[in-house]
């Protein structure tokens, strides 16, 4: 048996009600499964001042009833500031598969800081600067 819902009490948080699915030997599951991140203090996009972004908290999944994984472990030692981390990036469990599957879905990106953002957009609107004064002397 599986808990599949429950109330509780509004003033006390005390269980009032819970629903329990009943489920056979060898049967699949859909189930939201938690998203975790490992070796973020590791991470060189977020060590250069990056932020995680993160797009899916949990991951819809279909698996067999007796093997419901934990969560779902997402590893930063690469992730570099602008990279994009899919759900192929993910070491799922066997017999566990995402519910979608006609994509390689995002469940976080690194994103740059405001003030890199700022810094990088000013570097290139003074190259263009640059490059278009230089133009029009050489005219």
């Amino acid at each position: 048996m599986i808990p599949r819902d429950y109330q509780l009490d509004p003033v006390r948080d005390f269980a009032l009600h819970v629903d329990f699915l009943r489920i056979g030997a060898g049967s699949r599951i859909t189930l939201e499964v938690p998203v975790h991140f490992a070796n973020q203090d590791q991470c060189p996009g977020l060590k250069r001042g990056g932020v995680l972004n993160v797009v899916r908290h949990a991951v819809e999944v279909v698996c067999p009833a007796d093997a419901i994984p934990e969560s779902l472990v997402l590893d930063l030692i690469e992730a570099e500031i602008g990279d994009s981390l899919h759900i192929s990036a993910v070491n799922l469990p066997e017999g566990v598969k995402p519910t979608i599957t006609d994509r390689d879905f995002t469940i976080a990106t690194i994103a740059a800081p405001t003030g890199l953002k700022s810094e990088l957009q000013a570097a290139g609107e003074e190259a263009e600067t640059g490059s278009a004064d230089q133009t029009d002397e050489s005219e």
